[in-house]
């Protein structure tokens, strides 16, 4: 349940960041707009590369496709899970179904995004594409980094807690 449950978040966090750094990224004024979208991961995509007019024109495109093409978020979908989470008695099953239909939707969600984000990386040159490859693995490294530390930050814990316990 709480795998579903941080799933179906994560997702949601994932597509709106990626669908406002586009927006952002290749915003009418044309400008690459680094700096405003540094704050979460989906956002990096197009750092450290500049684009053409065209491959912007084309990004714009693309977005506005999407955006027309996708279905609004579904409000009574969270209401339903709100009123589930805060009701008398608490029914897991419910909320498993709830929870299960609300991430089907965000699967479908995500994948229309990384059916937009492919089609806006092959409209890159192969030395962009190379540039956001190099990015993207240095990313990936630095959160390997930051779960190792978590879990070395865990195992510290969980020694000291176990020590305590002993010493109690």
């Amino acid at each position: 349940m709480r795998k579903v449950t941080a799933a179906v978040m994560a997702s949601t966090l994932a597509f709106s960041a990626f669908s406002q750094a586009a927006v952002a990224i290749i915003s009418d004024n044309g400008s690459s707009a680094e700096g405003t979208t540094q704050h979460s991961s989906q956002s990096h995509m197009f750092d450290g590369i500049s684009l053409t007019e065209h491959q912007r024109q084309q990004m714009r495109d693309l977005m506005q496709r999407a955006r027309h093409d996708q279905p609004p978020v579904n409000v009574s979908e969270m209401e339903t899970m709100h009123r589930l989470v805060t009701a008398e008695n608490f029914d897991e099953s419910a909320v498993r179904a709830q929870a299960e239909k609300m991430a089907q939707e965000q699967v479908a969600r995500q994948v229309e995004m990384a059916k937009v984000r492919n089609q806006m990386f092959h409209l890159l040159t192969p030395e962009q594409q190379a540039v956001l490859n190099t990015k993207h693995q240095q990313r990936m490294n630095q959160l390997r980094e930051v779960a190792r530390m978590q879990r070395s930050s865990d195992m510290t814990l969980f020694s000291s807690n176990s020590s305590t316990r002993s010493n109690q």
